[in-house]
């Protein structure tokens, strides 16, 4: 099927090759990165991402939220919301509708200083697509939803053999 989507055998055997080097290449450097700005900070690197997930959320969520969205154990979650707690990013506070429900919300201010930190660290980020053409972004947008998609199945089949 030369031609096709799939493209010829050795050129795209190639490009597979290349795909996966240049793959293990971006991993790696953005762990390192990841590292270096949680070092700068102050933070563990999982606290970090997990900050980052949490102003992904639509609001306060509970330890259990945080506990599914790191892979942690709640007790873990909860300990690292206590650092976050202690670093000033988060406090807990009671859910308006149940009160016996404690939820982890973010500091705004802290966030935003987090925010200005990140943009200091990585520049205009989006300077490296100005070159790129809007269908050339939206495969790299499906390719990335695809990636966040495949890497949670394989975290969750990892987790259930170590179970």
């Amino acid at each position: 099927m030369s031609g096709s989507a799939n493209g010829s055998g050795a050129a795209r055997s190639r490009l597979l090759d290349e795909l996966s080097t240049v793959s293990r290449r971006y991993m790696a450097s953005y762990a390192l990165f990841n590292q270096a700005v949680a070092d700068s900070i102050g933070l563990h690197p999982t606290d970090l991402q997990c900050l980052n997930l949490l102003t992904l959320e639509r609001g306060p969520v509970t330890t259990g939220r945080v506990a599914e969205l790191t892979g942690l154990t709640t007790g873990s979650a909860t300990r690292l919301v206590d650092r976050l707690e202690k670093a000033g990013y988060v406090v807990r506070e009671r859910d308006a509708a149940d009160r016996r429900r404690v939820l982890v919300a973010t500091v705004p201010e802290k966030i935003a200083e987090f925010g200005r930190m990140w943009e200091r660290l990585g520049g205009d980020w989006s300077a490296l697509f100005s070159d790129l053409d809007d269908v050339e972004l939206g495969v790299i947008v499906r390719h990335m939803r695809r990636t966040v998609d495949f890497s949670s199945e394989q975290i969750a089949r990892l987790r259930g053999e170590r179970g």
